[in-house]
């Protein structure tokens, strides 16, 4: 018999429609009380469509460093997953390379803003 795991995410908007607030919790994890974050990014397969089709949200509280270590995290996890899904190590090395580009960038750019 095969079990269910659900996960629930619950965005609050302002007038605008704007995230506010963004929470989430999971049937499956050990944390009894719902779960805030200031931005999430969520993908899913369409195989008849051959699309990806997805969500990103983000609160007005993510600051841009925040944003820009979530897409550097978030990239370095992508990679990770390419790599147990598909082993094409040479290609998630090509992947982790970048993130740690694009990173690295944005970090120059930020202190040059600084100075």
């Amino acid at each position: 018999m095969n079990k269910e795991s659900v996960i629930k995410i619950d965005v609050t908007l302002d007038e605008q429609k704007v995230p506010t607030g963004i929470y989430w919790n999971a049937t499956d994890s050990t944390a009894e009380e719902r779960q805030a974050a200031k931005s999430m990014m969520l993908s899913f397969w369409d195989g008849a469509d051959k699309a990806a089709l997805r969500i990103d949200l983000w609160t007005q509280e993510m600051m841009v460093d925040e944003m820009a270590d979530f897409y550097y995290q978030t990239l370095m996890g992508m990679a990770d997953s390419f790599q147990r899904s598909t082993g094409q190590t040479e290609l998630v090395h090509d992947m982790k390379h970048f993130a740690k580009e694009f990173f690295q960038k944005f970090q120059e750019s930020q202190r040059k803003a600084n100075v």
